[in-house]
């Protein structure tokens, strides 16, 4: 019988060439893997993950003049165009968008230098970011009967495009802002709350704030809510969760998106001036306010808001109307955008 046997030489060979071969499929492996996983954009993160987001709702982006403005957008029907106030971003409407969604195509927006838009405007003042709004719905995504709802500086927002743009503008639905303007004018309005002639000062709220951007909006959205010092309460409740507040803070944080927060205050003698010259509306308008606020904030926008077909305040609710009482404020506004 004849046995065959292998040199050593061929053994060493044979593992060698084993082991090479091992590393590059393990290393091919591993950068298929790293390929499948992309790192979500900053601008994703709040709502990756998300099915009720992801089964309805997309981000865009779109140049506006030089602007990079955010948005997202979702839903089928009659359009609503969404603006938010300081200190949010399109999320702030976030609680309510899936049930408008269900009859409404959404529009959530970032106004220009803020959330997730880049760039800087030409002015924070609103007439100018109503401009920029409606250039990105009307212009660029075609949309000539938008049902318009802001809140907080975005209602100022939203009453300068349906001022500026009526034939483009369905409805209106104004949240929550005593109206710069003939009935307030800019000395009595920064006198309304120490945060606004705080916020009004060039340079001062950015050394002071700087770095400190969480705390700072952590300690500010209680003091403005339902029963909170600026309604003459005690409460140090906060409405908004602390990843919620992780989402304002990220975008707030970005230097640029800071000024730009404190420029829509530093804007207000502008502001009084551009709806003293602005014409009244008739646009139909629905105006909701803070639990007791009806009244003074009436006040301020009647002489402007000539068509307001329902006024009300949100029960249990101070300025965070949306996240104080989101099924009240989801129902008026189904009711009147239908």
């Amino acid at each position: 019988m004849i046995t065959a046997t292998r040199p050593h030489g061929l053994l060493r060979s044979t593992r060698t060439v084993t082991t090479i071969a091992l590393a590059i499929l393990l290393t091919i492996g591993t950068g298929a893997c790293a390929t499948t996983t992309p790192a979500v954009p900053s601008y994703a993160a709040a709502t990756h993950g998300d099915p009720e987001f992801e089964n309805t709702f997309q981000h865009e982006f779109a140049d506006v003049d030089g602007v990079r403005m955010h948005y997202v957008t979702g839903g089928s029907g009659s359009p609503v165009v969404l603006i938010h106030g300081w200190p949010q971003t399109w999320y702030g409407w976030w609680p309510i968008m899936p049930a408008l969604a269900e009859h409404h195509t959404v529009y959530a927006v970032d106004l220009p230098g803020l959330g997730d838009s880049t760039g800087a405007p030409t002015g924070y003042d609103k007439a100018t970011l109503a401009r920029y709004v409606h250039a990105l719905i009307a212009d660029r995504l075609g949309v000539r009967d938008a049902r318009v709802v802001g809140h907080d500086f975005g209602a100022a927002v939203a009453f300068e495009y349906a001022a500026q743009f009526p034939t483009d503008t369905a409805r209106l639905g104004y949240l929550d802002l005593p109206l710069p303007g003939p009935a307030i004018d800019a000395r009595t309005y920064r006198s309304l709350s120490w945060h606004i002639a705080f916020h009004s000062q060039p340079r001062v709220p950015e050394a002071v704030v700087g770095d400190h951007v969480r705390e700072y909006l952590a300690m500010f959205y209680p003091q403005v809510s339902f029963g909170g010092t600026a309604f003459g309460g005690t409460s140090q409740r906060s409405p908004f969760t602390d990843a919620e507040i992780d989402e304002y803070a990220r975008t707030y944080s970005r230097p640029e998106a800071l000024v730009g927060g404190f420029e829509l205050y530093r804007a207000l003698d502008t502001d009084v001036r551009d709806t003293a010259a602005a014409a009244p509306t008739p646009v139909p308008t629905l105006l909701m306010t803070a639990q007791g606020q009806l009244d003074a904030v009436r006040a301020t926008v009647a002489a402007r808001l000539t068509n307001i077909a329902r006024a009300v305040d949100v029960p249990h609710a101070g300025h965070w109307l949306v996240e104080e009482n989101p099924q009240f404020v989801t129902a008026e506004l189904e009711h009147f955008l239908d």
